[in-house]
């Protein structure tokens, strides 16, 4: 049953939770202790509630899961996982994670407490919404690097990532509608209700027009930021990020491997070699004199 739990609380979509970092990184303190201690500590308590979501959500799906060819099997929907325990975690968890928080920042603590809500929203109403469910799933990731915003003292953190982090989760958001609407076929709509909103069209428009806004967004901030080097140096990771976006697109139109975007991240290999490929130079630009 522990191992069910550890299931459900899903520790592979942690990896969402790094957007935390954002503000650290790009302002210039990654290796600052204090600084980088709290960000580490709100990343595990971002993943606490993180796991909180997962479960309510999880609960409130059941039995459409039980009708997904691959949700059915896990652990709630297969009935590996009782409901009661699942519920029991979820309140331990808030009432762990909550009071840590605040303890943290206050402002930390609205910020997650506000994660939370929203996607306690989400699990119950939200997600039926067509366009509003990808807007709350990339409100979600916004929230992530305000959260890290809150835990250090910031310099001159530039705004323009807040953009790049809106339009670059509405890319990966509408990219995961088309995979499920793909992988579903017909009988879409009647495991994802919201999936009756979308066509195949409709979603490839989406995903044109975010894709293009993130990646002329991003080119934006390498040479606008006021904390960049004169050179503008960072300018080398735009062909990085582009490959990402465009590899993301393959990956979603040319095969069935892409449903959610963090198990794309722990299996696609050329997309971390990308992302890797991409820290270093951040990294190089940002700490090497």
């Amino acid at each position: 049953m522990l191992i069910a739990l550890l299931k459900t609380m899903r520790p592979r979509q942690w990896t969402k939770n790094v957007f935390v970092f954002f503000a650290i990184v790009f302002d210039k303190q990654l290796f600052h202790l204090p600084a980088f201690s709290r960000t580490l500590a709100g990343f595990g308590l971002f993943c606490l509630v993180s796991s909180v979501v997962y479960l309510v959500n999880d609960i409130a799906d059941i039995e459409a899961d039980r009708q997904h060819p691959i949700k059915k099997k896990r652990p709630l929907p297969s009935g590996t996982l009782p409901v009661n325990v699942a519920w029991a975690a979820a309140v331990s968890l808030m009432i762990v994670a909550l009071p840590l928080a605040y303890w943290l920042s206050p402002g930390f603590a609205a910020v997650l407490f506000a994660y939370l809500i929203i996607n306690l929203a989400y699990s119950k109403w939200l997600k039926h919404v067509p366009i509003l469910d990808v807007f709350i799933i990339a409100a979600g990731f916004v929230l992530r690097v305000e959260a890290g915003v809150t835990l250090i003292v910031v310099e001159r953190f530039s705004p323009w990532l807040y953009v790049v982090t809106t339009l670059g989760s509405l890319y990966l958001g509408f990219g995961k509608r088309r995979a499920e609407l793909t992988l579903l076929a017909k009988g879409a709509g009647s495991h994802r209700k919201v999936l009756e909103g979308y066509s195949i069209p409709l979603l490839d428009q989406y995903i044109t027009i975010v894709s293009g806004a993130t990646i002329l967004s991003y080119a934006l901030y390498t040479f606008s930021a006021p904390n960049l080097p004169a050179n503008h140096s960072m300018m080398l990771t735009i062909p990085f990020v582009a490959y990402i976006i465009f590899r993301y697109l393959y990956l979603i139109q040319m095969t069935q491997d892409a449903g959610a975007p963090d198990e794309v991240l722990l299996t696609d290999r050329p997309i971390q070699i990308s992302l890797a490929l991409t820290g270093l130079v951040i990294l190089a630009v940002f700490y090497l004199k």
